[in-house]
């Protein structure tokens, strides 16, 4: 699969090293074109129809997440290539399929395009189809604590979970919520054999009620009550893995 790619950098030398990379390691990625600032990678943008885009964090007249915020909605996957690996949390929220520390890494390099690459293959696969999991909800129960008690509840019967620091809201197809004073990770683990699916590190969701993946916005999920969720560059894979 071919890749139409840019190259967001505002030193000409970074510039060079990565482009001569992926010439020579990375053939599927074509490079359209190459920005110094964050105002010349945004005409590049509103210009190709892009796959990827690598972009260094901290340029002339802004840095790389002013330059997201200024794109909006985006259909490209982004990897980050920076020397600094504080912005490495910023870089997730902000939906990076990759982050590159200078001097790249060629191994890397080939990781980070190849995860793109199968990325993009499986949103093409499924592009206007209606998804259907490839395995069946499991049928099973949960019981989540009380201070009286428990209270069990079919699996079947949850949308998806949601963090709330060292809680989770479990959001039920009865438009009902249950707050529980466990992490969302203990869900995860939990509900890892029932066809739920971490999307995002707040969300869990259920895949027999997702109806609908946006490659807008970066990638989201649209469960059957219509609420859209987002989905975090480095889980995509694994759910549309789920997919047939």
């Amino acid at each position: 699969m071919n890749l139409k790619a840019i190259i967001v950098e505002d030193e000409q030398a970074s510039r060079d090293i990565l482009k001569k990379y992926l010439d020579k390691y990375c053939p599927q990625v074509s490079v359209m074109g190459e920005a110094s600032n964050i105002n010349e990678g945004l005409e590049l943008i509103r210009n190709h129809e892009l796959d990827l885009v690598f972009l260094d964090v901290e340029m002339p007249y802004g840095n790389a997440f002013d330059l997201l915020e200024k794109v909006g909605d985006r259909t490209f996957e982004t990897i980050f290539v920076t020397a600094y690996n504080h912005y490495a949390m910023e870089a997730l929220n902000a939906h990076a399929s990759y982050y590159l520390m200078k001097p790249v890494s060629i191994d890397e390099l080939i990781k980070a395009v190849d995860y793109v690459v199968d990325i993009k293959e499986k949103e093409n696969t499924l592009q206007d189809q209606v998804l259907v999991p490839k395995q069946p909800g499991v049928i099973g129960k949960i019981t989540i604590p009380q201070q009286d008690g428990f209270e069990v509840l079919e699996t079947s019967d949850i949308l998806f979970c949601k963090a709330d620091d060292n809680y989770t809201e479990i959001h039920l197809k009865n438009h009902k919520k249950k707050v529980v004073s466990k992490t969302l990770k203990y869900f995860d683990e939990t509900l890892e054999a029932s066809n739920f699916v971490r999307v995002h590190k707040s969300y869990l969701v259920n895949v027999n009620e997702i109806v609908k993946y946006l490659k807008g916005k970066g990638g989201s999920v649209v469960l059957s009550n219509g609420q859209e969720i987002m989905v975090s560059a480095s889980k995509k894979s694994g759910l549309l893995s789920y997919f047939q």
